[in-house]
Protein backbone atom coordinates (compact mmCIF):
# COMPACT_ATOMS: atom_id res chain seq x y z
CA UNK A 1 0.00 0.00 0.00
CA UNK A 2 3.14 2.41 -0.49
CA UNK A 3 2.72 5.04 -2.68
CA UNK A 4 5.56 5.71 -4.71
CA UNK A 5 7.00 9.44 -5.21
CA UNK A 6 5.86 11.27 -8.12
CA UNK A 7 2.18 10.72 -8.50
CA UNK A 8 0.36 13.25 -5.81
CA UNK A 9 0.12 16.80 -6.01
CA UNK A 10 1.68 18.87 -3.38
CA UNK A 11 -1.82 19.58 -2.02
CA UNK A 12 -2.18 16.22 -1.19
CA UNK A 13 1.03 15.60 0.09
CA UNK A 14 0.78 18.33 2.65
CA UNK A 15 -3.24 17.19 3.61
CA UNK A 16 -1.56 13.34 4.33
CA UNK A 17 1.51 14.85 6.77
CA UNK A 18 -1.46 17.27 8.72
CA UNK A 19 -3.63 13.81 9.32
CA UNK A 20 -0.45 11.33 10.11
CA UNK A 21 0.88 14.42 12.16
CA UNK A 22 -2.12 14.38 14.14
CA UNK A 23 -2.62 10.67 14.36
CA UNK A 24 1.54 10.18 15.46
CA UNK A 25 0.84 13.05 18.07
CA UNK A 26 -2.15 11.52 19.59
CA UNK A 27 -0.59 7.79 19.63
CA UNK A 28 2.29 9.24 21.46
CA UNK A 29 0.41 10.78 24.27
CA UNK A 30 -1.88 7.53 24.22
CA UNK A 31 1.34 5.08 24.68
CA UNK A 32 2.05 4.54 28.33
CA UNK A 33 6.00 3.77 28.91
CA UNK A 34 5.33 0.15 29.85
CA UNK A 35 4.00 -0.23 26.46
CA UNK A 36 7.17 1.01 24.05
CA UNK A 37 8.23 -2.59 23.86
CA UNK A 38 5.15 -4.12 22.61
CA UNK A 39 5.16 -1.02 20.14
CA UNK A 40 8.67 -1.20 18.52
CA UNK A 41 7.73 -5.53 18.21
CA UNK A 42 5.18 -4.73 15.93
CA UNK A 43 6.34 -1.59 14.22
CA UNK A 44 9.29 -4.42 13.42
CA UNK A 45 6.68 -7.09 12.77
CA UNK A 46 5.12 -4.35 9.80
CA UNK A 47 8.22 -3.73 8.69
CA UNK A 48 9.11 -7.22 7.48
CA UNK A 49 6.10 -7.96 6.74
CA UNK A 50 5.84 -5.37 3.93
CA UNK A 51 9.38 -5.79 2.86
CA UNK A 52 7.92 -8.29 0.30
CA UNK A 53 5.77 -6.44 -2.28
CA UNK A 54 4.81 -6.25 -5.69
CA UNK A 55 4.15 -3.44 -7.21
CA UNK A 56 1.34 -2.14 -8.97
CA UNK A 57 1.35 1.40 -10.60
CA UNK A 58 1.47 3.93 -8.10
CA UNK A 59 1.79 2.16 -5.36
CA UNK A 60 2.07 -1.80 -3.98
CA UNK A 61 0.41 -5.00 -2.47
CA UNK A 62 2.22 -6.75 0.62
CA UNK A 63 1.54 -7.89 3.83
CA UNK A 64 1.32 -5.49 6.48
CA UNK A 65 -0.58 -6.84 9.50
CA UNK A 66 -2.63 -3.60 9.84
CA UNK A 67 -5.04 -5.01 12.05
CA UNK A 68 -3.37 -6.58 14.80
CA UNK A 69 -1.64 -3.30 14.98
CA UNK A 70 -4.49 -1.70 14.97
CA UNK A 71 -6.08 -4.83 17.83
CA UNK A 72 -3.32 -4.34 20.18
CA UNK A 73 -1.85 -1.22 19.87
CA UNK A 74 -5.11 1.22 19.11
CA UNK A 75 -3.64 4.71 18.81
CA UNK A 76 -0.39 3.49 19.40
CA UNK A 77 -0.34 2.44 15.96
CA UNK A 78 0.19 5.33 14.22
CA UNK A 79 3.50 6.08 15.41
CA UNK A 80 4.30 2.44 14.92
CA UNK A 81 3.40 2.92 11.37
CA UNK A 82 5.18 5.76 10.65
CA UNK A 83 8.56 4.56 12.47
CA UNK A 84 8.78 1.09 10.14
CA UNK A 85 7.67 3.16 6.77
CA UNK A 86 10.85 5.96 7.85
CA UNK A 87 13.22 3.35 7.75
CA UNK A 88 11.75 1.61 4.32
CA UNK A 89 11.89 4.79 2.85
CA UNK A 90 15.67 5.71 4.29
CA UNK A 91 17.01 2.32 3.55
CA UNK A 92 15.02 0.20 1.17
CA UNK A 93 14.06 3.47 -0.83
CA UNK A 94 10.14 2.35 -0.41
CA UNK A 95 7.71 4.80 -0.99
CA UNK A 96 9.31 7.92 -0.32
CA UNK A 97 10.05 10.43 2.07
CA UNK A 98 7.60 12.74 0.52
CA UNK A 99 5.09 10.60 0.73
CA UNK A 100 5.85 9.48 3.89
CA UNK A 101 2.97 11.39 5.70
CA UNK A 102 -0.06 10.09 3.39
CA UNK A 103 1.23 6.77 3.55
CA UNK A 104 1.44 6.92 7.46
CA UNK A 105 -2.16 8.20 7.22
CA UNK A 106 -3.45 5.43 5.01
CA UNK A 107 -1.87 2.91 7.03
CA UNK A 108 -2.20 4.17 10.54
CA UNK A 109 -5.81 5.28 9.93
CA UNK A 110 -6.98 1.60 9.03
CA UNK A 111 -5.06 0.49 11.72
CA UNK A 112 -7.23 2.71 14.63
CA UNK A 113 -10.70 2.12 12.30
CA UNK A 114 -10.18 -2.03 12.93
CA UNK A 115 -9.85 -1.33 16.70
CA UNK A 116 -12.56 0.77 16.95
CA UNK A 117 -14.93 -1.52 14.74
CA UNK A 118 -13.38 -4.91 15.38
CA UNK A 119 -11.36 -4.41 18.57
CA UNK A 120 -13.22 -4.83 21.44
CA UNK A 121 -15.34 -7.99 19.46
CA UNK A 122 -12.01 -10.12 19.18
CA UNK A 123 -11.42 -9.68 22.75
CA UNK A 124 -14.26 -11.05 24.04
CA UNK A 125 -17.78 -13.70 23.46
CA UNK A 126 -16.48 -17.29 22.48
CA UNK A 127 -13.93 -18.34 20.85
CA UNK A 128 -15.76 -18.58 17.68
CA UNK A 129 -17.17 -15.42 17.74
CA UNK A 130 -13.73 -13.74 18.76
CA UNK A 131 -12.09 -15.57 15.78
CA UNK A 132 -14.62 -14.47 13.12
CA UNK A 133 -14.61 -10.86 14.22
CA UNK A 134 -10.46 -10.78 14.44
CA UNK A 135 -10.62 -12.40 10.63
CA UNK A 136 -13.18 -9.37 9.59
CA UNK A 137 -10.99 -7.33 11.31
CA UNK A 138 -8.00 -8.56 9.27
CA UNK A 139 -9.88 -8.45 5.83
CA UNK A 140 -10.93 -4.45 7.18
CA UNK A 141 -7.69 -3.80 7.74
CA UNK A 142 -6.29 -4.43 4.38
CA UNK A 143 -8.94 -3.29 1.99
CA UNK A 144 -9.34 -0.07 4.07
CA UNK A 145 -5.63 0.48 3.93
CA UNK A 146 -6.00 0.15 -0.21
CA UNK A 147 -8.95 2.52 -0.46
CA UNK A 148 -7.35 5.41 1.54
CA UNK A 149 -4.16 4.72 -1.00
CA UNK A 150 -6.66 5.15 -3.43
CA UNK A 151 -8.32 7.90 -2.71
CA UNK A 152 -5.23 9.67 -2.20
CA UNK A 153 -4.21 9.02 -6.32
CA UNK A 154 -8.05 9.84 -7.10
CA UNK A 155 -7.62 12.98 -5.15
CA UNK A 156 -4.65 13.73 -6.95
CA UNK A 157 -5.50 12.86 -10.00
CA UNK A 158 -8.70 11.80 -11.30
CA UNK A 159 -7.60 9.73 -14.52
CA UNK A 160 -5.83 6.81 -11.76
CA UNK A 161 -9.61 5.31 -10.86
CA UNK A 162 -8.79 2.50 -13.42
CA UNK A 163 -5.29 2.37 -11.39
CA UNK A 164 -7.34 2.22 -8.27
CA UNK A 165 -9.61 -0.61 -9.20
CA UNK A 166 -6.72 -2.51 -10.20
CA UNK A 167 -5.28 -2.24 -6.79
CA UNK A 168 -7.88 -3.15 -5.01
CA UNK A 169 -8.31 -6.40 -6.62
CA UNK A 170 -4.93 -7.17 -5.98
CA UNK A 171 -5.26 -6.78 -2.14
CA UNK A 172 -8.71 -9.46 -1.81
CA UNK A 173 -6.26 -11.85 -1.27
CA UNK A 174 -3.70 -10.48 0.62
CA UNK A 175 -6.94 -9.96 3.20
CA UNK A 176 -8.13 -13.16 3.10
CA UNK A 177 -4.72 -13.69 4.16
CA UNK A 178 -4.19 -11.05 6.78
CA UNK A 179 -7.43 -11.68 8.05
CA UNK A 180 -6.64 -15.74 8.72
CA UNK A 181 -3.72 -14.75 10.42
CA UNK A 182 -4.96 -11.76 12.25
CA UNK A 183 -7.99 -14.75 13.73
CA UNK A 184 -4.79 -17.92 14.61
CA UNK A 185 -3.27 -14.73 16.18
CA UNK A 186 -5.85 -13.98 18.69
CA UNK A 187 -7.34 -17.10 19.26
CA UNK A 188 -3.62 -18.18 20.52
CA UNK A 189 -3.30 -14.80 22.56
CA UNK A 190 -7.14 -15.33 24.28
CA UNK A 191 -5.65 -19.09 25.32
CA UNK A 192 -2.18 -18.01 26.45
CA UNK A 193 -2.03 -14.23 27.36
CA UNK A 194 -5.14 -12.91 27.50
CA UNK A 195 -3.89 -9.76 28.65
CA UNK A 196 -1.92 -8.72 25.61
CA UNK A 197 -4.89 -7.79 23.57
CA UNK A 198 -5.67 -4.95 25.86
CA UNK A 199 -4.35 -2.34 23.45
CA UNK A 200 -2.04 0.57 25.18
CA UNK A 201 -3.20 3.43 22.75
CA UNK A 202 -6.68 3.44 23.96
CA UNK A 203 -9.05 5.99 23.05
Amino acid sequence: MHISEGFLSPQTLAAGWAISGVGIAYGLKKTAPGEIVRTAMLSSAFFLASLVKVDIGPGSAHLSFIAPMGILLAWSAYPAVFSALLLQAVLFRFGGLAVLGVNTASMGTAAVLSHILFGRASRSGSAAFSAAAAFAAGVFGVMCGAALTGTWLVLSDGDMTASVGILLAAHLPVAVIEGAVTAMMTVFLRRTFPDVLKPSGLS
